[in-house]
């Protein structure tokens, strides 16, 4: 069950360096459905939020949920740095 927020999904691409266009692409959804949850105009149905998490966590992010949610990245998933 995805039970991700707008803020962890914004804080998840920014990890990642995505763009909304990228997650969409990824999760196989439009790009104006990523915007408009980031920005809590829309709920998304339940097979949408799992696209997006399982597109996010496939490339190593990592969802924190208990006490005050917030994501990371897999050590093996941090990009070197430039």
């Amino acid at each position: 069950m995805a039970t991700i927020l707008p803020a962890q999904c914004r804080a998840g691409r920014a990890l990642l360096d995505w763009t909304q266009t990228k997650l969409a692409t990824e999760a196989g959804l439009d790009a104006a459905t990523v915007n408009a949850f980031e920005r809590r105009k829309k709920n998304l149905t339940e097979d949408s939020l799992l696209r997006i998490q399982q597109a996010l966590e496939a490339k190593g992010v990592i969802f924190l949920n208990s006490g005050s949610p917030g994501v990371r990245l897999r050590p093996e998933a941090a990009r070197p740095p430039r």
